[in-house]
This record gives structure tokens, sequence and C-alpha cells, in this order.
């Protein structure tokens, strides 16, 4: 969609369309999810956005049928990919196979598009295959395109990944290359509901024989102009100031790091990362029904934006200091409650 498009829509319509179409998106998911209200809304600001979201939780926790839950919603085509130690490349995008014709035997190359070609693709357990498939992912997140034997093939949009990991499975696994980690607008983490909402997913499903059915809400087109309309959001100056601010401070090289910085971090987040920061804070003001961004909005997204893109040393873990340790007090020095 172009913006010469987008701007063919009333704003205020689609403004009001955007907030009637994310009520009922939230409504279907809770047909089947209960609870990770948190984590649904940083999947909706992902999608928003226009990106894609690396999921790590523990197994059982209800990853792969948050995102089909979520695909089913928003009305788009999906397909999921289990990742194996012996997964190919072409096993993601698809490869060309020689055909013959029968009737005048002749030859000719055909693609055979691979499960890329989604709209939402799930890569389950992204971390159990080797960097060199997990490569074939690199192209098709950033282009939103796949080469194979030299030809480009563009993939349909929207397009998004979301990738599942476990975090306490380190047999088997190989850990993501920093670049592919860098094309991930968030790493959300999915943890164990509380008592009451295990009660009531237990009970769900052990007396009921049929899921819910989940109904679209939404098209391809109507997210192409909420992304659209997500990015017309204002950013004040010293918002925008405040964004940048913050990454940098992650830097040790920065010459306005802190001594926490330097004693703690080996690698700081990238350029990407401040403005996955600011669309995302966009994405979140509006769907909390403001036009314009504000510190609440860096802060609560901050962590799921930088956490991947942060890289502590053997001080850190030495001290007994996790990433997000070292993050929360980055964040509360830039940004106070």
């Amino acid at each position: 969609m172009t913006d010469h498009t987008a701007t063919e829509v009333d704003p205020r319509q689609l403004v009001d369309r955007f907030t009637h179409t994310l009520a009922g998106i939230r409504g279907e998911i809770r047909k089947l999810i209960v609870g990770q209200d948190e984590v649904v809304e940083q999947l909706l600001v992902t999608l928003m956005v226009g990106g894609h979201c690396l999921i790590t939780g523990m197994p059982g926790t209800a990853k792969t049928l948050l995102v089909r839950t979520l695909a089913t919603a928003l009305g788009l085509s999906f397909k999921r990919i289990q990742f194996t130690p012996d997964l190919m490349p072409t096993d993601i995008t698809g490869t060309d196979i020689l055909e013959e014709d029968n009737a005048t035997g002749h030859r000719s190359w055909s693609f055979v598009p691979g499960p890329v070609f989604a709209q939402v693709l799930l890569a389950d357990e992204i971390n159990r295959t080797p960097p060199k498939t997990q490569s074939a992912l690199l192209e098709a997140m950033q282009e939103r395109s796949v080469t194979v034997r030299g030809n480009t093939r563009t993939l349909e949009a929207p397009f998004f990944v979301l990738a599942t990991q476990n975090p306490i499975e380190l047999e088997g696994t190989y850990p993501l290359p920093e670049a592919q980690l860098d094309r991930f607008l968030f790493n959300v983490l999915l943890d164990y509901l509380g008592a009451d909402q295990e009660l009531a997913v237990m009970q769900a499903n052990t007396s009921r024989v049929d899921e819910p059915q989940v109904i679209a809400c939404t098209t391809a087109a109507d997210i192409l102009q909420f992304q659209w309309l997500v990015r017309q959001v204002p950013l004040a100056d010293d918002i925008a100031r405040k964004t940048v601010q913050l990454v940098r401070a992650t830097r040790p090289s920065d010459a306005q790091a802190s001594e926490l910085v330097r004693k703690y971090v080996r690698y700081g987040a990238s350029l990407r990362a401040t403005q996955f920061l600011a669309l995302a804070a966009k994405a979140r003001a509006l769907m909390q029904g403001r036009y314009h961004v504000t510190t609440d909005d860096l802060r609560a997204l901050a962590m799921p934006v930088l956490r991947h893109r942060v890289l502590t040393n053997y001080q850190a873990e030495s001290d007994g200091l996790s990433t997000d340790d070292v993050l929360r007090q980055i964040i509360d020095s830039v940004l106070p409650a």
C-alpha cells in the first residue's frame, strides 16, 4: 500500500476502525488464551509496526497456540515451521525443481514455494537449527523477499515472523546470530500463569472437546493502513532525544556511558533499536487512544526492544547479573519513574 492510497482514507475514520479492530482481535484471542495480556499487547504492537517478534518461554506456555490464534484473528495466511537440526534452508524458502512435460519431453524449472510464503510465519523453536538454516530467514525478515538460484521473489504483504525459543534447553540448540537477533523488534518473555489463571486453563481444556472458533477481525489491506496510521503519530523532540539517549546509554564505547555499562556490557544496542523503539512507542500510544508518545511508552517497551540487542560480559555473569538486571538500571537512570 502506498502513502497515496493511505491518505485517501479519512484519518478520523481510520483511527476509529483501528480502535474497534484491536478490541475485536483482543476478544478473539481471549477465547483461547488466558492471561498473558502484556504479551498479547506486545505482539499487537509488533504487527502494527510491521516488525518481527521473538517469543521466549518455557515449554508448555502456549507459545504456538498464541501465534496461531493471533494469525486467525488477523485473517492472514499462516504457516508453521518446526525447526530441527536437520532442517535445510530450502525447506524454508522453497526450491526449483526440474519438471518434464510427458507429451513433449520438454524439461523446465518450476519453483515450489516454501512455508516462508505466508503472511504470518511461526518459526517454532528457531534455536534448534544451525545458523546456516536460521540465516535463510534473514533476507525474508529484512527485505520481504527470498532469492533462490538467483531469482528474487517478493513475499506477500504484510509479512511477520513470530519465532519461539525455549530458554532452558541447551543441548542440541544453537544461539541465534546477532545479525538475525537484531531483525526482531521484540524479545518477549512468556512466563508462567498465575494460580487462578492456570486453574481456569486446566478446567477449560479438560472439560471441552472442541476449541472455540476464532473469527477474523481484519484483512491484510486494513493492517497495511494501520501500519501507515501508526507512523503518523507525532514524536515530540524531547521524546525523540530521550529515545536516542536511552539506546546510546547501552553502548560501553559511548562517551556518556555510565560506569555500570562500561563494567558489565560488552556490546550495546544498534541504531535499529532506536528506530524500533520509536515506532513501537508510537503504536502503543495509538493503541491506548493517545496521539502523542510519552516516556511511559518508552519505559514500557524498552526492555523487550533491548534485551536481545545488549550483550553482557563475563563480569556480569560472575556478579550474578542478567541482561535484564543491567537494562533495568540503565532505563531507571535515563527514564526515572
